[in-house]
């Protein structure tokens, strides 16, 4: 298979912190320094999330774009996705930095249940985050937890509240959500290419230690990964992972098991359809 594969790193997320691992980018400087080294690794994608003094989630508009200069500053035509997402803000306060102009922003077209509360995406707001990105010219990341958010999805785009065709991620293994199952998985697959076409360009996300497993499924289908210590802060059971950068690699490295080039941030780019950097 000589598609290329792009990789994602998010970076820091919401949850982790730096007891769990002292690797994690939490400030801003530290967010550039990883994004950087994730980059030179082979990441096209960064998945951003901004913390507070307190290194509490927030969606600080002025925090992101100072995260956002970086990142152009040191990775040059790095594709900059931003977190929409609920553990940071509620209701407009979630989309504040829409204005900023990002290439992509996350978009969780519905709610599920997370480990401890509910994830909830009022369609009122999914809406009106959905038509921040039009007027913004951001292109929209599904973060489809549930079979549902992927025919919303569907639907939106066909009815013209999401403009171009939806780049899809499959988010697997949150508990109390969609669990890691292979025959689920390639359901997606299916349901994505039946909605969008056959050459739709997805992605797949898996967390803990279903990384790896994700990884592994969505390269070999010639679908796009999502890593980073976001999502998972462990190389294996015994050992925490040194960096994002780490976790970058280990993708490359499946990658070219199944001889899949990785995407540079210009095929990426057209790729996923979006502007020049």
């Amino acid at each position: 298979m000589t598609k290329p594969c792009i990789i994602c790193v998010a970076i820091t997320g919401s949850v982790p912190t730096k007891h769990d691992n002292p690797a994690l980018p939490v400030t801003v400087p530290e967010q550039i320094e990883s994004t950087h080294e994730a980059f030179e690794a082979g990441a096209a994608i960064a998945h951003c999330h901004v913390r507070d003094d307190e290194g509490k989630p927030t969606s600080d508009p002025d925090r992101f774009a100072a995260l956002k200069e970086g990142i152009e500053k040191h990775c040059p035509g790095m594709i900059i996705q931003l977190s929409t997402g609920g553990r940071s803000g509620a209701g407009a306060a979630r989309g504040g930095m829409l204005p900023l102009r990002p290439d992509m922003a996350s978009l969780s077209v519905g709610s599920n249940n997370f480990p401890t509360r509910v994830y909830e995406n009022p369609p009122d707001l999914v809406d009106w985050l959905a038509s921040e990105m039009i007027a913004h010219d951001v292109k929209p990341e599904i973060e489809a937890f549930d079979l549902s958010h992927i025919f919303q999805a569907a639907k939106m785009w066909n009815d013209g509240r999401i403009k171009d065709i939806p780049y899809v991620q499959f988010v697997m293994g949150v508990k109390n959500a969609m669990p890691v199952d292979r025959e689920v998985f390639d359901f997606y697959i299916r349901t994505v290419k039946r909605l969008f076409g056959e050459d739709v360009a997805w992605c797949a996300a898996g967390v803990g230690p279903n990384q790896i497993v994700v990884n592994e499924w969505a390269i070999a289908e010639g679908g796009h990964a999502r890593t980073g210590l976001e999502d998972n802060i462990r190389l294996d059971r015994d050992r925490l992972a040194p960096s994002n950068a780490a976790l970058v690699a280990r993708t490359v490295n499946i990658c070219a098991r199944y001889d899949r080039p990785v995407a540079d941030c210009r095929q990426a780019r057209q790729i996923l359809g979006l502007r020049p950097s």
